[in-house]
């Protein structure tokens, strides 16, 4: 199991047997089906989580995973999406940074009308930001 897969099967929900059916989040050994999370982009790109399994009884509203002021995770049925508890930011994972295409290096780098393309390999071919990319060659043996 790949250490995300570990992270992801550790987060658990736990009904409490009151009346209300609050649940609260937990970390557990066992990957079950409680531990299933819908993702979900929500506005200014913040990441909500609700729960695959559990809904309110009444409304059939998702539960929604939330932490409150200490960090703690708060009752399902007692968060709500447009709540700042239920907003988390994702990590990115890997950046990638390019420079947004202009119009005149469009123009520059456009073949001559009149010149039939060029089949040459005397340039080196340009990739990966702008680096050159050296190319393998082959050795007799």
């Amino acid at each position: 199991m790949r250490e995300w897969e570990k992270a992801r099967a550790t987060v658990d929900v736990q009904r409490d047997d009151g009346d209300s059916g609050a649940s609260t989040a937990l970390a557990v050994e066992l990957f079950t089906a409680e531990c299933k999370f819908k993702e979900s982009v929500f506005e200014n790109y913040y990441v909500i989580y609700s729960s695959m399994l559990y809904r309110q009884q009444e409304s059939g509203r998702a539960w929604f995973l939330g932490l409150n002021k200490e960090g703690q995770a708060m009752k399902g049925n007692r968060v709500k999406k447009t709540k700042p508890a239920a907003h988390f930011l994702p990590k990115p994972l890997e950046v990638a940074m390019y420079r947004e295409p202009s119009l005149h290096d469009v123009g520059e780098s456009a073949p001559k009308a009149g010149a039939p393309p060029s089949k040459s390999t005397s340039e080196p071919a340009v990739m990966n930001g702008g680096k050159p990319v050296s190319k393998a060659t082959k050795t007799a043996t």
